[in-house]
């Protein structure tokens, strides 16, 4: 997490600040449920929410607290006592470090997937607007990077659409599926604490109550959250390659907004370079690099040892900031994005129609002609126009092998452009439902 690519409102959620109010908070809510239930004074519970709603916790106190003490929840909850004072004997009663850690980290994830949440929104509403805009625009498909068939700009502004529509389900269920709470005790059996406590906190912080914990809450949710977004950052990659791609010089269909006074190179002052989508495509990678950690945390020694501890404390905050950056990026490259529906075309009668090559194939066979055939009387023109750049539909009509099954007026029916785009509205209802 380094500024260059960080948002003040997710690094908010890591901060110490944020991260000891949280933990207060849970201390706070448990008091109140064990006051409730006759276990504490309930003056005691009212004094620690009476000092510690006004407190600014010491950050650099409680750091020197731990220096001492090494454990980083004794030094907040010592640091507490000094602000509560003797009443504070009476918070964390029978709860052990991870029903806060955990609880907390649960919270901090939940508050950065609403974020995540609301940033694929963004993006969503970004592509929805330039696909319909572009929805009747032709290009060129390409397999293998090579020319297919026509397509349009729109229809692939629509599949990243309908592929980070998914993106969000998942971020949706992955937010739901860390949205638990643990105050359960030393290794889960609420030996010293009501599991009344558990709901009232689970309910007060927006949580679920943890069906069943150890000392520590299950990893295998965090895992299923990270590895979501890691599905979300390769996603952020395809769409940038893709753009990264269009904006080859020898291409040349779309490009990344260069604003006045932007510079390229330091050494090239014609340089325009994909480096918003490049710098998207290195983003994805470290996001991505957190899923093994997540996944390696899911294995623990019997009811709990801390291996999980360090790897979260940098995955957490690394993931959903880097990620967040990412598809603030990315929406505000598509939003901008330089389209050039005349060198889709250019591009797209490059090759001299090859790209209806499939449609005389379908053609001829229907005409009698065996696949077989069909098929080595198309490559055959098809090879000469790549070799020597000859007119692919000259060539069909001068074979006398085609026009021995169509017309010269059939051939010419199988490169209407249009023919390829006759169910583009179907696919955009699909997708977009009927707007």
């Amino acid at each position: 997490m380094i500024p260059r690519y960080s948002r003040p409102e997710m690094v908010a959620i890591w901060s110490p600040e944020t991260r000891f109010r949280i933990w207060f908070e849970i201390e706070a809510h448990a008091a109140d449920a064990m006051a409730g239930l006759g276990t504490i004074p309930k003056a005691a519970a009212k004094k620690v929410w009476e000092k510690g709603r006004k407190a600014k916790f010491d950050i650099a106190r409680i750091d020197e607290i731990e220096r001492e003490v090494k454990h980083d929840v004794i030094a907040f909850l010592t640091h507490l006592s000094e602000i509560v004072g003797p009443e504070a004997r009476f918070v964390h009663s029978g709860m052990t470090s991870s029903d806060v850690l955990d609880t907390c980290f649960n919270v901090q994830l939940t508050r950065a997937a609403d974020i995540l949440i609301a940033d694929l929104d963004k993006l969503l509403k970004a592509l929805k607007r330039r696909a319909l805009e572009h929805k009747k625009t032709p290009t060129v498909g390409r397999s293998h990077g090579i020319h297919a068939e026509p397509t349009t700009f729109g229809l692939k502004l629509a599949y990243a659409y309908a592929e980070f529509s998914r993106a969000r389900e998942r971020l949706v269920a992955a937010r739901r599926e860390v949205a638990t709470c643990a105050i359960s005790g030393a290794v889960g059996t609420f030996a010293q604490v009501d599991p009344r406590v558990e709901a009232h906190v689970a309910k007060a912080m927006g949580l679920s109550v943890e069906p069943i914990s150890t000392q520590i809450i299950p990893r295998d949710r965090h895992a299923m959250f990270f590895a979501t977004l890691g599905v979300i950052a390769s996603s952020v990659e395809r769409l940038s390659i893709e753009i990264r791609h269009l904006q080859r010089t020898e291409v040349l269909e779309a490009e990344e907004f260069f604003s006045p006074g932007q510079k390229g190179s330091s050494a090239m002052p014609h340089k325009r370079n994909p480096v918003l989508t490049e710098n998207l495509t290195g983003l994805s990678r470290m996001v991505r690099g957190y899923v093994t950690p997540a996944m390696e945390n899911v294995a623990l020694w019997h009811e709990r040892d801390i291996s999980h501890s360090s790897v979260e404390r940098m995955i957490g905050p690394d993931a959903t900031v880097t990620l967040d950056f990412a598809l603030n990026r990315l929406a505000d490259v598509i939003d901008k994005l330089v389209v050039y529906p005349k060198n889709m075309q250019k591009n797209l009668d490059r090759l001299g129609g090859l790209v209806h090559s499939q449609r005389v194939l379908i053609a001829l066979t229907k005409a009698g002609v065996s696949r077989e055939d069909a098929y080595r009387i198309v490559q055959e023109s098809a090879m000469k126009v790549w070799r020597d750049g000859e007119d692919f539909l000259e060539l069909l009509k001068a074979d006398p092998r085609v026009r021995k099954a169509l017309k010269p007026k059939e051939i010419e029916a199988n490169f209407d452009l249009k023919h390829h785009f006759k169910h583009v509205d179907t696919i955009f209802k699909r997708v977009f439902g009927k707007a």
